[in-house]
């Protein structure tokens, strides 16, 4: 069965759910939607970076530094962004902080992000697996690493990523 995803109001802030359409559907028409996006560090303030798979949907194979997916219907972006981090790399009982809310629109998709930081400890958090349909490989990098990667015009790196880290990086200057 098609996942049911939540749209939301075009561009409004701080976003509201106004109908909801199967993920083929939102995928194909460019639909407003909601996801979760979770930056997740180590405790020395190392950022999680890793490989989307060859078969998603949107940017299939490029590095990304958010985990997350799209806020399903009946679901609130804090249920998402847990279920997401379990999902994704396996992880649980992370304290998740709410930094901010951001549009994103390019011709693959249009999306309300809610913008999530959390700093990962094993022995807390269990280790990271990750989802072998989402991600293919990960690793963990400094901010300095991070910013010299993205420096490099050719790094294949998800627009949306790119586009939310400077946000990001203006809300909380890290």
């Amino acid at each position: 069965m098609e996942e049911i995803v939540a749209l939301y109001a075009r561009d409004e802030l701080p976003g509201r759910p106004v109908g909801s359409a199967p993920r083929g559907r939102m995928r194909a028409d460019n639909l407003p939607h909601a996801a979760a996006k979770i930056l997740v560090r180590d405790a020395s303030g190392r950022v999680y970076v890793h490989r989307r798979t060859d078969t998603k949907d949107l940017y299939p194979g490029l590095h990304d530094v958010w985990v997350g997916g799209v806020v399903t219907a009946g679901e609130e972006p804090d249920e998402t962004a847990e279920r997401e981090l379990a999902e994704e790399l396996g992880v649980r009982g992370c304290a998740l902080r709410l930094v901010g809310r951001h549009w994103f629109r390019d011709p693959h998709t249009h999306f309300l992000a809610h913008l999530y930081e959390t700093v990962y400890e094993p022995a807390l958090h269990g280790p990271i697996v990750h989802q072998p349909e989402e991600v293919a490989e990960g690793w963990w990098l400094t901010w300095d690493a991070l910013q010299a990667r993205l420096a490099d015009a050719d790094w294949p790196f998800v627009p949306d990523g790119r586009a939310l880290l400077a946000h990001y990086e203006g809300l909380c200057g890290t």
